[in-house]
């Protein structure tokens, strides 16, 4: 993920928290091709025929981050992080309403499928999400780190400097995250 040297992301992040909507607009050309970067990974992990294209799914984010209030984003990683996690909702959204429209419920993954990425099927996307839910009301910090490392993309030392913890405490967490997930999905694959 590039640095963000001469701080203009971060300055345009403090202005639009300071309440200066006009901040977030000046930002999207600076970030942009990022986001797409990011949306297209995303979409990497999902079936093949996703109606969603990464320019819609970077525009809804978009369109989320502009109707709540301003976040203290803190700089350039945060809100890469930020927004990565609203790419996730978004497709995780889609996949609950495709499933709805199915009604194919019941369909649940293994951790082995869950660690070797791409997740294939709507149903598989929500039986994660529903792990992450469930991980994050037991220990939010490991879903967060959970999600910035496989959604986000980001590093160890990217999420070490968002999360504002250091390394040992991230492997530590990332560990551990994986164990209990491993043990989770196991335990629905059986039921």
């Amino acid at each position: 993920m590039p640095d963000d040297p001469s701080g203009q992301v971060t300055q345009l992040l403090q202005h639009w928290v300071r309440g200066d909507e006009k901040a977030l607009h000046d930002l999207v050309p600076v970030v942009y091709q990022e986001l797409r970067r990011l949306a297209r990974t995303h979409l990497q992990s999902e079936r093949p025929n996703h109606t969603l294209q990464s320019t819609a799914l970077v525009n809804e984010a978009f369109v989320r981050l502009l109707g709540a209030e301003p976040l203290a984003l803190q700089n350039r990683v945060h809100f890469v992080a930020v927004a990565s996690k609203l790419m996730r909702q978004i497709l995780v959204d889609y996949a609950r309403g495709r499933r709805a429209d199915k009604r194919d419920g019941g369909h649940r993954i293994d951790f082995d499928m869950f660690a070797n990425l791409p997740i294939n099927g709507d149903a598989e996307l929500v039986a994660l999400d529903d792990a992450l839910a469930d991980l994050s009301r037991m220990d939010e910090r490991q879903a967060q780190i959970v999600e910035m490392k496989f959604f986000g993309g980001l590093s160890a030392p990217e999420i070490s400097q968002v999360l504002g913890i250091s390394r040992a405490t991230i492997d530590r967490d990332w560990s551990t995250a994986r164990v209990w997930l491993h043990q989770q999905m196991s335990r629905a694959a059986s039921s």
